[in-house]
């Protein structure tokens, strides 16, 4: 059963904030909460996409499965973000595994339903190529990382976008485990653990689950910095 808070979360997701209210306390009203175990299955790829999802708590991935066997990290979801509307509103199946990496709630939107109300409303049309706009921009940034940053900047970014602050030092704590960031940064889990230690370099000693990073602006100077000029360093 949905509650106040939850309402709120989700209102607050770029696919429901720019409605008007009419609209989104429609398609809120007939949302359903559910609830998943750390590894359990939210979707399998190739299923039919019956439901557009919002992260209430917890964390979840979406990956592929290469013909290696090896997992392919697409994109990591938490609190107040959403995933699935498009494929679920071009009545084409999911083309990603949805998996739980914590214990999650998520609000389950039926696609049918949010269908009808985008054909009342242009306003949803609208909200739903935000999210896919976003989940693009993001998966941009992604590959722009990929190619134009090592494997330690690539982990820096990710300490300084769960820092929390904007300088001085602080402590970040993993939000899940070392192999899904791995994954997620694209790298194996034997390469994120080198870039971890280039990391000291710029003030950062992370043990078990915590990073303490000694300056955020340090930090943040040395992941802006160019590529070419950390290889030449470490020559």
């Amino acid at each position: 059963m949905l509650t106040e808070e939850d309402m709120s979360v989700a209102s607050q997701t770029v696919l429901l904030k720019a409605l008007p209210e009419a609209l989104r306390r429609d398609v809120l009203e007939h949302a359903a909460v559910r609830l998943f175990g750390r590894g359990e299955t939210v979707f399998l790829q190739g299923e039919p996409a019956r439901h557009v999802y919002i992260v209430l708590s917890g964390w979840i991935k979406l990956f592929r499965i290469a013909r290696n066997g090896a997992e392919a990290v697409v994109n990591v979801f938490t609190r107040q973000q959403s995933f699935a509307e498009a494929v679920a509103l071009s009545a084409e199946p999911y083309p990603v595994n949805a998996e739980a990496v914590t214990c999650c709630r998520l609000m389950a939107i039926d696609a049918h339903r949010f269908t009808a109300t985008m054909r009342a409303g242009p306003e949803v049309c609208l909200a739903v190529l935000a999210a896919t706009l976003e989940h693009l921009h993001d998966l941009m940034r992604q590959v722009e990382q990929l190619k134009a940053r090592t494997g330690a900047q690539r982990m820096g970014d990710f300490l300084l976008q769960h820092a929390g602050v904007t300088s001085g030092p602080c402590t970040v704590t993993l939000p899940y485990d070392k192999s899904l960031i791995a994954g997620r940064l694209g790298m194996k889990p034997e390469s994120l653990s080198r870039a971890i230690n280039r990391l000291r370099e710029a003030g950062v000693s992370v043990r078990q689950n915590d990073a303490a990073i000694a300056d955020v602006e340090r930090l943040r100077a040395f992941v802006e910095q160019n590529r070419a000029e950390l290889w030449q360093k470490a020559q």
